[in-house]
């Protein structure tokens, strides 16, 4: 993976900060942390587009979450854009949770 540029690095450190702010009302857990969000990208203009996917396709937050995530990453400053791009390939499962996400939710 190419290195982002200093200013880029920061953008992304800060639409990680956002990202862990987001849950999905069902689950306790942001995010990030269930590892939903699957790749974070910068360029130099500060144009960000998230590769990001949802508990199942019948998620009950699927038309409201990729909205919400792309508006609080817009309002990051320095950010010139922000795109959410919803995937389906590969599949999320709990084995993407993080060790922390994994003991909010009982599952260690």
């Amino acid at each position: 993976m190419e290195t982002a540029p200093e200013p880029a690095k920061e953008i992304e450190k800060k639409v990680i900060e956002i990202l862990q702010t987001c849950f999905d009302p069902e689950i306790p857990v942001n995010i990030y942390e269930l590892g939903l969000v699957y790749k974070v990208d910068v360029d130099a203009a500060g144009a960000v587009t998230i590769q990001m996917t949802l508990t199942s396709p019948a998620c009950p937050v699927a038309g409201s979450l990729p909205p919400e995530v792309e508006a609080k990453i817009r309002a990051i400053p320095g950010v010139s854009q922000a795109r959410v791009d919803v995937v389906w390939d590969p599949p999320w499962t709990p084995e993407k949770m993080t060790e922390a996400a994994k003991l909010t939710l009982g599952m260690l």
